[in-house]
C-alpha cells in the first residue's frame, strides 16, 4: 500500500480522472463525494491547508482521505473537505474491496504524523459509513483519544411503488393536510402549475430566481447569501452539477410568476433535498413549498427512485411529510 500526501490544489487535477471512478467502487457512492463537490468547495472557500491523502496498491487507486488542517484558537484540526455548513454528508472514499487495508494504512499515518495536527475532527459521516465501523478503533490503537458523538439528524423517507402507498406512510392529520393544501392552491387559482429547469430554460436566470426565493424565504438564509463565499460556491456548483445531470431544480409557479421553489440533487437512485425558496409574503397562505414538496415526492415515485432524503436538521415539516431520522455521526481524536 502506497500512501502519498498532497498539500496543493492541483491534486484535483491529478485526480480528476480518477477519482469518481473510485467512488462507484466505495461502499456508500454520494454526490457529496464527487470530484466535482470536492473541487468546487476548495475553490470556493479554501479554509486551511489541503491535506489529501491517497493511497494506491500496484499503482491502482484505493483510497483518497480528502483532508485539510486549520488553525483554530484550541490548536490545529483535521477535517474533511467540505466541513461543515454547506455539505451534509462526508467521508474517506474507499474501495469496497480494499477497506481493511485502506483504514488500516490511513491509521497508521496519522499516527506518524501527529506532529502535524492537534486534533481529527472528521464531521458529517453518515451511520452506515464503514469509517465509523473500523476508523475508531484503529485510532484507538495506536493511542490516540478517540470519541464517536451525534452530530445532527438526516430524515429521510424510502419510497413506495405508488403515491398512493406514500400517502399511507403519513399519519391520518397530515395526510388529510397534504390533500387539503393542493386542492386549496388550486381552487384559489387555475393558474398553478410547477416545471423541473432542463435545458429549454436559462439557467442563470433560473438561479438567479431561486436565490432570490431563498433569500424571502427565511432571514437566515438570507443572512447566509450575504457573504461572499457562499454565492460563489453556490453559483459554481449549481451549473456543473446540471451539466452532470445530477440537478433537480425546480419550480412552483402562479401565472407567469415563480413563488417557490427546491434544489435537489439526483443521485445513485436518490433525491437529495438541498435547498428551498418560497415568496412568502405574497403567497405563504398557499402553503407553496408544501405544495410543491408534495409535487417532488409524486415525481421521484413516478421515476422509480428510492429514497427520498431530507438532508441535515430537524426541521418539522420533514418529519409531517415523513421522514424518518438516520443520523450523521462526528469522529474525534487527540
Amino acid at each position: 500500500m502506497e500512501l502519498v500526501a498532497y498539500q496543493d490544489t492541483t491534486v484535483f487535477e491529478e485526480l480528476k480522472s480518477d477519482w469518481n471512478d473510485l467512488l462507484s467502487r466505495a461502499p456508500i457512492n454520494n454526490i457529496f463525494y464527487t470530484w466535482e463537490w470536492h473541487s468546487t468547495w476548495w475553490d470556493a472557500y479554501q479554509p486551511g491547508e489541503l491535506w489529501v491523502i491517497t493511497a494506491r496498491d500496484n499503482g491502482q487507486l484505493v483510497g483518497i482521505a480528502p483532508l485539510f488542517i486549520v488553525d483554530t484558537e484550541n490548536g490545529r484540526y483535521v477535517r474533511i473537505v467540505g466541513c461543515v455548513d454547506v455539505t451534509d454528508y462526508l467521508d474517506f472514499i474507499v474501495d469496497a474491496d480494499y477497506v481493511d487495508a485502506v483504514y488500516e494504512a490511513f491509521a497508521d499515518y496519522f499516527a506518524d504524523n501527529r506532529d502535524k495536527f492537534d486534533v481529527l475532527d472528521f464531521c458529517n459521516i453518515p451511520q452506515e459509513s464503514i469509517t465509523l465501523k473500523l476508523l475508531p478503533d484503529l485510532l484507538k490503537d495506536r493511542g490516540l483519544g478517540t470519541t464517536v458523538e451525534q452530530q445532527e439528524v438526516c430524515p429521510v423517507i424510502e419510497l413506495p411503488q405508488e403515491w398512493g402507498g406514500y400517502l399511507g406512510l403519513l399519519d391520518k392529520k397530515q395526510r388529510h393536510e397534504v390533500r387539503r393544501k393542493m386542492r386549496r392552491i388550486h381552487g384559489a387559482t387555475s393558474e398553478v402549475d410547477w416545471y423541473i429547469v432542463n435545458g429549454k430554460h436559462n439557467l442563470d436566470d433560473e438561479i438567479a430566481c431561486f436565490m432570490h426565493l431563498m433569500a424571502a424565504s427565511d432571514p437566515e438564509k438570507a443572512e447566509f447569501l450575504k457573504n461572499p463565499r457562499n454565492v460563489e460556491f453556490f453559483k459554481r456548483i449549481v451549473p456543473l452539477l446540471h451539466k452532470a445531470g445530477w440537478l433537480q431544480l425546480n419550480f412552483l409557479t402562479v401565472g407567469e410568476e415563480r413563488v417557490a421553489a427546491y434544489i435537489n440533487f439526483v443521485y445513485d437512485n436518490r433525491v437529495l433535498v438541498y435547498n428551498s425558496g418560497l415568496d412568502f409574503e405574497q403567497y405563504g397562505q398557499l402553503s407553496p413549498g408544501i405544495v410543491l414538496l408534495a409535487y417532488n415526492i409524486q415525481h421521484a415515485i413516478e421515476q422509480g427512485y428510492t429514497t427520498y432524503d431530507f438532508l441535515r436538521g430537524d426541521e418539522t415539516y420533514k418529519y409531517r411529510m415523513g421522514g424518518q431520522d438516520t443520523a450523521v455521526m462526528n469522529i474525534t481524536a487527540k
